[in-house]
């Protein structure tokens, strides 16, 4: 009898790319993609259709960024697991996915050596963090470096961290309402919240926080 193999969703917004990720992930007899996203609204949608076993998915992808749509995932399907394709070693991108739920974070660099080894071990049920990033997020998560655990923006929810980077991209109320399929109304209560969280009074101080914080890049 063969045995189950696991079945993979690939997500990042490079073509060249995900064919290389398929390439590696499908030299392993037991692992199998099912299906390849180019952004994170139609991961979104892959995932809810095909209920992978492990999500495959880079961080910075426009828009609708991995860690956007791992708390969308996670959100309607609270098993899924996913893993975290970055350039970014800094502690605050990988704090930042941790504290999404996100089962899994590696660098891509060392996607030859740590790619199918997390798929399996998040398959399995495990973490999986790139052994450089392993001590890195103790101290993070111990508070070390100057990082309060206890900061305001750790108390933000899930919901509002998403409304927190799409406001930092620029977004209007109606245009965040559009891509969370809420209302603007929700939305202002969000930005109402988030302001009132972060003891922050203006926008441009929300989205200086947004960076500082790793959601969006600086330009």
């Amino acid at each position: 009898m063969t045995a189950k193999r696991i079945r993979v969703l690939l997500a990042d917004d490079h073509a060249l790319v995900r064919q290389g990720f398929r390439r590696i992930l499908e030299d392993e007899p037991d692992i199998v993609v099912a299906g390849e996203a180019s952004g994170g609204a139609e991961a979104i949608e892959l995932e809810r259709s095909l209920s992978p076993d492990v999500v495959v998915m880079d961080l910075a992808m426009p828009e609708i960024n991995g860690l956007h749509a791992a708390i969308e995932m996670l959100r309607r399907r609270p098993e899924c697991r996913v893993l975290m394709l970055s350039m970014h070693a800094d502690q605050q991108y990988v704090r930042n996915a941790l504290d999404a739920g996100v089962k899994g974070y590696i660098l891509k660099n060392a996607l030859e050596t740590d790619l199918t080894r997390a798929v399996r071990v998040l398959a399995g049920g495990g973490q999986f963090l790139s052994p450089e990033l392993s001590e890195l997020a103790i101290r993070s998560l111990r508070g070390a470096d100057g990082i309060d655990p206890d900061d305001a923006f750790s108390r933000l929810s899930a919901r509002e961290i998403q409304v927190l980077r799409l406001i930092a991209l620029g977004k209007s109320n109606k245009e965040i309402a559009t891509i969370l399929s809420l209302s603007a109304n929700t939305v202002a209560v969000h930005r109402t919240n988030l302001m009132n969280t972060l003891g922050v009074h203006k926008t441009a101080e929300l989205v200086l926080l947004a960076v500082k914080k790793g959601l969006v890049e600086s330009k």
